[in-house]
């Protein structure tokens, strides 16, 4: 496997924010002993449109022999005439699959110059910084027999199956532990099993897993409606949290907005060691600002910086671009969504060039 990028930028804001991260990963070739090769392809609607599929499997080939792809959004209203599975989701759909991007990564990470953008009480959130770990490629979403069937007389019923195996447990299991050792070392598993066998599974293999393997990191199990309470009620008690496809989810969409603000988060799905990883902005493709250069690049920047930690094993980069993000927040640069009195609202193309001035400013004072 080469050091090998492959940029997606999909459709809507996509190729703006996608674009402003490109600036950040050429400033680290230039400038930051960043050597690696970058391919340039299509997703989602704009790849139905070129190709006839939202992926065609040269694109896929592509991202096999690579060890990261960087992803802007897909999906919008033009396409929304387009049969199911040609659908520009389809495309993100199957990209997951085929690299068996088993574990997402969610951080919720609260900035102190964004503080007060939170719904919650400053206090609450200040310092938050919390990573969940979502099972992805199983569970209820994927699980079979589902389906919606006719009963008669007026009467349908849908259903799904909620189903996983001790080694789909065990596997992201060992992601979180492995990512608390590197953090606070703590883990919080969340689950059901007050009424749920699957839960009740789920429980006992993350009980044994740490005990055979990482019994070093501090385990908690928790039902996963109360870490739903507890996540706004005290925040700071988590560190990483383990849980399913449906419950992660949720409650990885409930730490996020604990940050105020959607333009501001990354995230990561990942495979087995020495595989590809996908990374990408939890926002959606935004098409009613799409080529305004009015979208906040923050969140495909801080995405970019958790492939450099994750995929090329770059830590002391993804610290540079993380500083630099905070120093261009803490001078009071705001993209529209982060916009608050006091501050100076600038462009996309504007929040990139920033970061990368930022970068020059982090370089030299680890020089000095």
């Amino acid at each position: 496997m080469t050091d090998k990028l492959v940029i997606l930028p999909g459709d809507g804001i996509g190729p703006e924010i996608v674009a402003e991260a490109a600036k950040v990963v050429g400033w680290l070739k230039d400038n930051a002993d960043f050597d690696i090769e970058i391919e340039h392809d299509l997703i989602g609607g704009q790849a139905y449109d070129e190709y006839g599929e939202p992926l065609a499997d040269s694109t896929l080939e592509k991202c096999r022999s690579a060890k990261a792809i960087l992803m802007g959004s897909v999906g919008g209203p033009k396409w929304d005439g387009v049969e199911y599975n040609k659908r520009p989701e389809a495309g993100l759909l199957r990209i997951r699959k085929e690299l068996n991007l088993f574990a997402n990564l969610r951080p919720a990470l609260v900035f102190d110059a964004l503080v007060d953008a939170s719904s919650l009480k400053p206090e609450i959130v200040k310092g938050l910084d919390i990573l969940i770990v979502r099972e992805l490629t199983g569970g209820v979403y994927f699980g079979e027999p589902r389906g919606i069937e006719d009963l008669g007389n007026g009467e349908r019923r849908g259903y799904n199956t909620q189903v996983y195996t001790t080694s789909e447990i065990k596997r992201i299991g060992a992601v979180a532990f492995d990512l608390a050792r590197k953090r606070s070392n703590k883990v919080t598993s969340c689950e059901k099993c007050n009424v749920m066998e699957s839960g009740m599974l789920w429980r006992e293999d993350i009980t044994a897993l740490h005990a055979s393997a990482y019994d070093d990191v501090s385990l908690e199990h928790m039902l996963a409606d109360n870490c739903a309470m507890q996540l706004l009620r005290n925040p700071s008690q988590f560190d990483v949290i383990v849980t399913d496809n449906l419950f992660g989810d949720i409650l990885s969409d409930e730490a996020a907005m604990l940050t105020g603000s959607l333009g501001m988060l990354p995230s990561a799905s990942l495979s087995e060691p020495g595989q590809p990883g996908l990374y990408e902005p939890v926002h959606g493709s935004a098409p009613d600002i799409a080529g305004q250069n009015k979208a906040n690049p923050l969140a495909t920047i801080l995405s970019l910086s958790m492939a450099l930690r994750y995929s090329f094993e770059r830590g002391d980069l993804a610290d540079m671009v993380e500083a630099a993000v905070k120093d261009v927040l803490d001078s009071g640069k705001r993209t529209g969504d982060i916009m608050s009195e006091g501050c100076t609202e600038v462009s996309c193309s504007e929040m990139g060039e920033a970061v990368c001035s930022a970068l020059e400013s982090v370089q030299a004072e680890k020089a000095a």
